[in-house]
């Protein structure tokens, strides 16, 4: 297992999911005049800062891809002709180029353009974050298949990263709302479940698209083989990845049915506290799991399938 490679593919998962994440949780979170808000500025402050992480993180990634590729001992080593077969040449390449233009375009549309205007703003980082998350699929086990089951399974990959990143940008938020919100007092209190309560709509619909995506995904790799899923790395691997997914699945449903309305019956006695460190609590434990499935994607893409 090439660590280097690892660590980065899991960062960058990470990062582009959160860059994708926030701003789109700002976007269908709050209303029009919410956008406004200082809470909707520290999202979109933090969406920037991690997108200039992510052109950080896609050079080393680049770097680190093409000395694997190469099979150049050291990155000393590798040839200056290397780097340009890999960025012009090959499919991973285009889709570096394609990322760092869309984060370029991202960072700008945070610091300047369109500051006066919050939902064009929202619109467009969500978008280009959305685009430079997508390509990601270029560096995993979409691109495996040709022809329409090629083009099937990479868009299910696609589908499957935005899921997952609408997912991870929601829990990423609610967790900096939670820490924000003892700070303020009952109206942030009152924001706060009104957004938990929001978000229904929009995890069912998460969740349908991953089970989906994830399932086009599995019988494109794997087929209809079920049998044979213990008895490889990447079967084990894959099998924990689920148990984690309904473990979020779990948590995510107490703290609909079961936690935000204690948030909400704290409310009226004006004593959250409690109600807001247990649901603190539970989104923690589920951002846990979700950092445990970053990192088997990361190294699943790193395994053979078969």
């Amino acid at each position: 297992m090439d660590w280097a490679n690892l660590i980065v593919r899991f960062s960058l998962y990470l990062d582009l999911m959160l860059v994708f994440g926030l701003p789109l949780f700002a976007l269908y979170s709050l209303n029009s005049l919410e956008r406004e808000s200082i809470t909707a500025k520290r999202l979109v402050a933090k969406s920037k800062v991690l997108a200039i992480i992510a052109i950080v993180l896609s050079i080393v990634g680049f770097i680190v891809s093409t000395k694997m590729m190469s099979g150049a001992e050291s990155y000393f080593d590798i040839a200056p002709d290397a780097f340009s077969m890999a960025l012009f040449e090959m499919s991973f390449g285009t889709a570096l180029l394609i990322r760092l233009a869309a984060l370029a375009l991202f960072i700008a549309l945070g610091t300047c353009i369109l500051t006066n205007r919050p939902s064009y703003q929202l619109v467009l980082m969500t978008v280009f974050g959305g685009i430079a998350l997508a390509t990601l699929a270029w560096g995993g086990h979409g691109v495996m298949n040709e022809d329409v089951k090629g083009f099937v399974h990479l868009g299910a990959d696609i589908v499957h990263l935005i899921a997952a990143g609408a997912w991870i940008g929601a829990l990423a938020s609610f967790l900096l709302l939670l820490s924000w919100t003892p700070k303020g007092g009952r109206a942030e209190v009152e924001q706060l479940g009104r957004m938990l309560n929001g978000f229904a709509i929009m995890g069912s619909v998460i969740v349908s698209a991953l089970l989906v995506t994830g399932t086009i995904n599995y019988l494109m790799i794997s087929g209809l083989n079920f049998g044979s899923i213990f008895a490889t790395t990447y079967g084990i691997l894959l099998t924990i990845k689920l148990v984690l997914f309904l473990t979020m699945l779990a948590l995510a449903a107490a703290n609909r049915y079961r936690l935000t309305p204690k948030l909400e019956a704290s409310i009226a006695s004006d004593n959250h506290g409690p109600a807001i460190a247990a649901l603190r609590g539970s989104l923690v434990l589920e951002s846990g799991c979700a950092l445990l499935i970053l990192f088997l994607i990361a190294c699943l893409g790193m395994l053979n399938p078969l």
